[in-house]
């Protein structure tokens, strides 16, 4: 078969075929070992049935050329391989045929080991997501279940005849039974008012705390209420109509004092005292309008008034030239206070209304 597909230089070689391929009835059927011989035997009987081989004598091609002559020897194979197997007797195509079949027979007893070796392993490490999944539905379906109430439990049968007890059951009211009057309890909602009221109240207090640390009290001060909420801290008029803690309700309570009035109602008041004007600055010029005295002498009870809208009572006359006076929110912190100081630094001196 080389020779055939020899392109080199001519040569006049005859094939010569083995006598099992010359289609010789009476040569004995030869066994072969795999498809492949088959296949070559057979193409090679088909070739000597065909007729004697001719001496042929093998021209040198371009290399070009060779590929049309090896595609016409593939397509021929087939053709006489099918008019090799025509030529061939039942016997001897069975024969053929055997090989094939142990073939196919040791395939499938090999795919079947195949599997016998798959099934005799051992399962592989990776679990399967499927499995995990039904895992975890069916323990929380365990949970679900431990979680239900009891009465989820309650049969349809249990149910009517526990409606058939209570319909059976009957209640009598006497007729000396009276229907219990509401009542509200002691709680109540705190409205803002209360609120306010209440922080005045803490404020009064922590005032009055203050006031007894001071040591006022021991000095001499008796002014009724130096607790009281400034008009900064929401307090308002105090019963003479000045604002509590100021320099001019203490000195309208010093007048009343002297005057004999201790509570109300007062003597002297905002209205009959400084009707002109409230203010510190003011308290002259109401003096002036009433015709009370004013002096620059200064004696006890007496009013001294400064420019600066402040004013304070005369405690006592020194004989150095030196008055003693006390007063209410001098340094602007409403609270009680003494000072000694020259009588020549008070503009005025404001003497008591007569009685």
């Amino acid at each position: 078969m080389d020779d055939l597909f020899n392109f080199g230089a001519p040569s006049n070689s005859v094939a010569v075929l083995p006598s099992e391929l010359r289609g010789d009835s009476a040569a004995p059927a030869q066994q072969y070992s795999s498809r492949r011989e088959l296949r070559e035997a057979e193409a090679r009987r088909g070739t000597a049935v065909a007729g004697p081989v001719e001496p042929t004598v093998q021209v040198a091609a371009p290399a070009q050329q060779a590929a049309p002559s090896l595609v016409q020897a593939a397509s021929a194979e087939p053709s006489r391989r099918r008019g090799a197997e025509s030529r061939q007797g039942p016997v001897q195509q069975q024969q053929a045929r055997q090989p094939l079949q142990q073939g196919r027979k040791q395939r499938k007893l090999k795919a079947s080991e195949r599997r016998a070796l798959q099934a005799s392993a051992p399962p592989q490490q990776r679990k399967n997501p499927l499995n995990v999944l039904a895992t975890m539905a069916v323990v929380g379906g365990m949970f679900a279940v431990a979680g239900l109430p009891a009465y989820a439990l309650q049969t349809p049968e249990n149910t009517a005849a526990t409606k058939s007890d209570a319909s059976a059951q009957s209640v009598v009211v006497s007729s000396d039974a009276s229907l219990a009057t509401p009542t509200r309890d002691g709680y109540h909602a705190t409205t803002y008012e209360q609120l306010a009221q209440m922080e005045d109240d803490a404020q009064r207090e922590a005032n009055q705390a203050a006031y007894l640390a001071s040591g006022a009290r021991a000095l001499g001060d008796d002014y009724p209420w130096p607790y009281e909420l400034r008009d900064y801290q929401g307090g308002g008029l105090s019963p003479l109509n000045y604002y509590y803690r100021e320099c001019v309700d203490f000195v309208a309570w010093r007048l009343n004092r002297d005057a004999g009035y201790y509570a109300a109602p007062y003597k002297w008041v905002w209205s009959n005292l400084t009707p002109s004007g409230g203010n510190a600055s003011q308290w002259r010029y109401n003096w002036e309008q009433h015709g009370w005295p004013v002096s620059t002498t200064p004696i006890v009870g007496s009013v001294a008034w400064f420019y600066g809208n402040h004013v304070a009572y005369v405690k006592s006359v020194n004989a150095d030239g030196t008055v003693t006076i006390e007063e209410y929110n001098y340094s602007s912190n409403g609270t009680y206070g003494q000072r000694t100081i020259p009588a020549s630094s008070v503009p005025a001196f404001l003497y008591p209304p007569p009685s």
